[in-house]
């Protein structure tokens, strides 16, 4: 049976992929947890960027919880990313996070599942 309940602060974080400066927590995954999306928490530091880039089979939706950064996504331009906004990115298009003024903290969700 999959895992129903997990404590966020028992969850390791580890370093993002590509993005010096920028480490991930996987929340809930396909592979760990049979789920049909991932979601996940994205620290980042000030200064930190994490570069131009695409998921080709899934939407990615960052939600931040503090901080202040901001965003591009192809074909919509760029804006602020600040507590309250909402960006989902649709599968195959390029986005990134730059400009990144105060430690950024993020909620971030794959669907389909990404992990």
């Amino acid at each position: 049976m999959d895992k129903i309940l997990k404590k966020e602060s028992e969850i390791n974080w580890m370093p993002h992929p590509v993005a010096k400066g920028v480490a991930i927590k996987l929340l809930v995954t396909k592979k760990d947890d049979g789920s049909t999306a991932s979601c996940l928490l994205v620290k980042a530091v000030a200064g930190a960027e994490i570069p131009e880039h695409l998921h080709e089979d899934s939407d990615d939706i960052i939600y931040p919880l503090k901080g202040k950064a901001k965003y591009y996504v192809e074909g919509h331009g760029q804006g602020d990313l600040i507590p309250g906004v909402l960006v989902r990115v649709p599968k195959n298009t390029k986005h990134r996070i730059f400009d990144i003024e105060e430690d950024l903290l993020a909620y971030d969700v794959f669907t389909p599942a990404l992990f």
